[in-house]
């Protein structure tokens, strides 16, 4: 019961129930292996699994998984704790890594190689129209692609005045975000080549056809797609979906756009994450490391 109740309600995200469930079984199935008992895992145990928990190709697992694996079991037990299915949580005194980060690792691009990738697209199909248009919206918006594969039809609307993305957000947090009128312009343009009138707004290819199917793009559609667009404009493989929130908050900050305002189009709760996403720094020591001269 306490276990259908963690994974069922408790938890908002789909994405951290997936990633909880996933570290979770791991652990359930190292402590099958070891021959603890569900209410006899001594708390050692859980500091030493964390310290020696390893990747899918047996190497070193980083700290952010390391700590994102104990925080999954610690909610875990705390439920059966509630729900008197054991009495102690062997992970609540469990210290996990110290891990500070002042520059967020996520690759950036800059706006010129953003634009780049837009005007390389081929629109001349529907699929070309869609990708441009995850493209602009990933851009534009500085949104997650995991909001953006949840958008439906009805999420694109205009109170009269001008048209709003609706995003269902991490943390389950509803945002309204303002079209650009370039980007308004590229999903109206897709919309009407696929012919939507109702469900979700962008939707997934059929092979490798340039025609489309019912089914929404997930994420990792929309990741797949990002990888093969960056390719095939010989921009670096090493940018990813959420280089465009970096790229998007770095330009705002270099045009004098207040920290408060970057921070609410990219949803942060504390300003200090916001701050992850700002390359400014970076450019600043390479200013001075290239005056070396040696």
């Amino acid at each position: 019961f306490a276990y259908a109740e963690f994974f069922g309600d408790e938890i908002a995200s789909d994405y951290t129930r997936k990633a909880y469930r996933y570290a979770v079984h791991r652990f359930l199935l190292w402590c099958e292996a070891e021959g603890f008992e569900l209410a006899r895992i001594p708390p050692g145990s859980v500091g030493h699994y964390i310290r020696t928990l390893t990747t899918a190709a047996a190497k070193p697992a980083s700290k952010p998984t390391q700590k994102l694996h104990l925080a999954a079991i610690r909610r875990f037990f705390d439920t059966l704790v509630q729900r008197h299915a054991i009495i102690l949580n062997p992970a609540a005194a469990v210290r996990g890594p110290v891990l500070r980060n002042v520059i967020g690792k996520t690759p950036a691009t800059d706006p010129a190689q953003a634009r780049a990738l837009l005007n390389s697209i081929d629109t001349g199909n529907v699929v070309g129209l869609r990708d441009r248009a995850i493209l602009a919206t990933l851009m534009y918006t500085a949104c997650r692609a995991g909001a953006v594969s949840k958008l439906r039809l009805r999420d694109f609307y205009t109170d009269g005045r001008q048209y709003y993305l609706r995003f269902d957000e991490k943390g389950g947090v509803d945002r309204q975000i303002p079209c650009r009128h370039d980007l308004q312009g590229y999903i109206e343009e897709y919309i009407a080549a696929a012919g939507i009138i109702d469900g979700p707004l962008f939707r997934a290819a059929l092979g490798r056809t340039h025609a489309l199917s019912e089914r929404p793009c997930q994420a990792k559609d929309i990741h797949r797609m990002v990888k093969r667009r960056l390719a095939a404009a010989g921009l670096p493989s090493i940018l990813t979906c959420h280089s465009f929130r970096a790229t998007t908050a770095t330009d705002l900050l270099e045009q004098g756009v207040p920290l408060e305002d970057v921070q609410e189009l990219l949803g942060h709760a504390d300003p200090r994450t916001t701050r992850l996403y700002d390359r400014r720094d970076r450019k600043v020591t390479r200013n001075v490391v290239e005056r070396i001269s040696i």
